[in-house]
């Protein structure tokens, strides 16, 4: 069985909501970054921690494509065209969404009261509405971000979603308000937010 170690109001909640779509019984330890259950296991002290079998395994975005190749669903094959859209859509959203994201929770909580600078959060609220309307093109046809199939960037592009909303990034591109409404309603999304 797995372990998740990490809070639902962290990355963690990606690996959560990623175990809750494959129906994968797991153990949940809601500690928070850089407490004692977190560094046993990483020692940089970040969440999620995902252990299995005694291994940890440390970033988001690992473990969640990492269940994803090991149990055969939401994602694509290694070594396909579509993987490789995947993957690059993946890297977008963590370029694009999630590092401006961060940057902002660094300089809002997270760096010391004296390195922070509130400043830089209009240039990456300026960036990330920028980013959403080229998301807009790259979107497919259906009702996942790559058409008719939910893969990983899905997951990723939720968590930014509502990370936004939380950090006052507004959501500027209609279809991108009308897609985050519709994977808030999935069953699985809801039973690892009642976390």
């Amino acid at each position: 069985m797995y372990t998740v170690i990490g809070t639902v109001g962290s990355r963690a909640a990606r690996v959560l909501w990623m175990l809750e779509e494959l129906g994968e019984a797991y153990e949940h330890v809601a500690a928070p970054p850089r407490s004692e259950g977190v560094t046993a296991f990483n020692p940089a002290g970040k969440v999620p921690v995902l252990v299995e079998d005694g291994t940890p395994i440390t970033d988001s975005t690992a473990i969640i494509q990492y269940l994803a190749d090991k149990h055969g669903k939401l994602t694509h094959r290694a070594g396909t065209l579509d993987r490789a859209r995947q993957d690059s859509l993946t890297q977008f959203l963590l370029d694009e969404f999630d590092a401006n994201l961060w940057m902002a929770a660094r300089h809002s909580f997270v760096l010391p009261e004296e390195l922070r600078h509130a400043a830089i959060k209009n240039t990456l609220r300026w960036e990330f509405e920028r980013s959403q309307r080229t998301l807009m093109h790259r979107m497919g046809e259906g009702p996942f971000l790559m058409g008719e199939m939910m893969t990983v960037p899905d997951i990723i592009l939720t968590h930014c979603g509502n990370w936004a909303l939380s950090a006052k990034f507004p959501i500027v591109e209609h279809r991108l308000t009308e897609y985050l409404d519709r994977m808030r309603q999935r069953p699985a999304y809801k039973r690892a937010m009642a976390r």
